[in-house]
């Protein structure tokens, strides 16, 4: 399952209603990239695909192709803003180690 908090439900949807994507799910992959060898992606997209997992959580429909669910299973999506800036942070159990600027991952 992949989760996301109240706070990160509502600057997806925020984010939606600026760019008139309202009636769009959030896709969420892992793509190869980054120091650490994995990524998070995450866009909007019309529809699932016949094969994606879907979840809903705090009124956000979410999109997850079957060979990304094998490392988000158990994911959580947050919203933080900081000094050193703002975006959605991924709380997933199944990281083995981060590169140093938190933005990729490795299994």
């Amino acid at each position: 399952m992949v989760s996301i908090t109240p706070y990160a439900a509502e600057k997806v949807r925020e984010i939606a209603l600026a760019e008139g994507l309202q009636d769009q799910g959030l896709r969420l992959r892992v793509i190869g990239g980054g120091c650490a060898g994995f990524q998070y992606d995450l866009y909007f997209e019309d529809k699932p695909t016949e094969m994606d997992e879907l979840f809903e959580s705090n009124g956000v429909k979410m999109y997850v192709d079957p060979l990304s669910y094998q490392y988000l299973d158990g994911t959580e999506i947050d919203y933080v803003e900081g000094v050193h800036g703002s975006g959605f942070k991924f709380g997933n159990p199944n990281v083995s180690g981060t590169c140093g600027c938190g933005s990729s991952f490795s299994v």
